[in-house]
């Protein structure tokens, strides 16, 4: 670790003990200057939403267009804050900030009741980056999984430092309780087949350009041809997981909501492609909701 890397990760820990208003307050700044100032990828943005949503005046694309960068400064703040509820009394801080609220826990607890083993597709919508507080976000029935039944799969930075900060910073809620479920997706299909026949969860964000570029699969999503990775749900069809989908929307006051959609209960009744074609239905459908509500800033559409 250099100089410069401690004092950097220093003062976000720091930062990340202020209140959650400062951060959002953080975030309308940030937001513009990313927009505005820095203009990070605002035409790669401003492309894939008109690619997207061709039915839109130019207004409409611009607001949506802003709106996204105010989401995305959040994403960041929030991220920041999230890293600092650490331990018990992060825990409760994080519950009752009320910034995540799982709509429908007693859908997703059925489920696992059901079926040995629950593969959870996520997406780039939401705030992706504090899905390690999912325990937290409850308030009627607790979900059925623990810390040690639980993982994550991510593919490792390539900085070192940025790296195992960023594992601490997704991980704070549950890092005291020796959670070991953040896994890099090249270690992933070896813990599945170590804990065969056990109830477990995984958590797979699965939207993202394929990291091979042998990938042929492509499913139709929002107007184009997406190159398509299936690696969670041929993970799924191949241990005959249920599969759900989870529905990562924003609240008008702030915060999100969470809610299970089920995909199916026996995936080795269908092809990873026939699971994938209706998780990009259902992902297609949140946006056309929500427009800005996504990660628009990734070059999906190479």
């Amino acid at each position: 670790m250099t100089l410069w890397q401690g004092l950097a990760g220093g003062t976000l820990r720091l930062l990340g003990r202020l209140p959650l208003p400062f951060h959002h307050a953080m975030a309308r700044f940030l937001g513009w200057l990313m927009r505005n100032v820095v203009r990070y990828r605002v035409d790669v943005v401003k492309d894939n939403l008109e690619h997207s949503f061709p039915e839109k005046s130019a207004s409409e694309i611009n607001a949506i267009h802003k709106k996204f960068y105010n989401h995305f400064g959040r994403i960041f703040t929030e991220a920041l804050w999230f890293g600092s509820c650490k331990g018990e009394n992060g825990r409760k801080r994080l519950k009752d900030s009320h910034i995540v609220e799982i709509v429908n826990p007693e859908e997703f607890n059925r489920i696992l009741r059901e079926n040995t083993q629950v593969m959870i597709l996520q997406t780039h919508a939401g705030n992706w980056e504090i899905i390690g507080g999912i325990l937290n976000y409850t308030y009627t029935e607790p979900l059925l999984f623990t810390t040690r039944t639980f993982a994550i799969a991510y593919l490792p930075l390539h900085s070192q430092f940025w790296d195992r900060f960023m594992a601490q910073n997704r991980a704070a809620p549950v890092e005291d309780l020796d959670f070991d479920g953040y896994i890099p997706t090249q270690n992933i299909v070896r813990h599945v087949q170590e804990h065969s026949g056990k109830k477990f969860c995984y958590c797979f964000i699965t939207d993202q350009f394929p990291y091979s570029y042998s990938h042929k699969h492509t499913v139709r999503f929002m107007n184009r041809e997406t190159p398509t990775m299936t690696g969670g749900a041929a993970l799924a069809c191949r241990m005959d997981m249920a599969v759900v989908y989870l529905r990562f929307t924003c609240r008008e006051n702030g915060g999100y909501r969470m809610e299970f959609v089920p995909i199916t209960e026996k995936a080795s009744g269908h092809s990873p492609m026939a699971i994938m074609e209706k998780y990009y239905k259902l992902l297609e459908e949140d946006l056309r909701n929500q427009p800005w509500n996504y990660l628009w800033t990734h070059k999906r559409w190479k």
